[in-house]
Formats: structure tokens, sequence, C-alpha cells
């Protein structure tokens, strides 16, 4: 189902809009496209706030991780 939209857009958003135009997508298509993209990047962006907290909470993780970077440290050439 299809459903009206009415949005005042400032001189950045109308630029953009003028050039996904330009790209050969109807104002529509640019629009919708525009949504759905930017609410994927936000999905993607909090999936992977949660995946990072989740390995900050892991104990066995953050003493292996510090474990790599000593033993990394031990075998970076002197300065």
């Amino acid at each position: 189902m299809a459903h009206a939209l009415s949005v005042r857009l400032d001189d950045e958003s109308h630029r953009a809009l003028r050039l996904l135009e330009a790209s050969g997508m109807t104002r529509s298509e640019a629009i919708r496209s525009s949504l759905i993209s930017s609410a994927q990047r936000l999905r993607r962006r909090n999936e992977v706030i949660a995946e990072v907290a989740e390995l900050e909470a892991d104990e066995a993780d953050r003493e292996e991780m510090t474990a790599v970077a000593t033993l990394m440290e031990s075998l970076r050439a002197p300065r």
C-alpha cells in the first residue's frame, strides 16, 4: 500500500535529490531508495554496536585479545 508524504527539503537535501533524479530515478524512487538505504545503515550500525558490547562483555575474549596484543608487542622489532 502506498502512502503519500510531503516534506520540505533544505538546500543540501534538494541537491541530493536532483543528483539522484539525474541518475534516472524518479523522485519517488529516489526518496524510497534513500529511506531504505538509510534505515539499513542504521540497522547495521545498531547490530555492530550490539556486537561490540557483547564482545566487550566477554571476559575470555578480552583476556585473549590482551594476550595476543602482548605477544605482538613482544615480536615487534626494536626501535
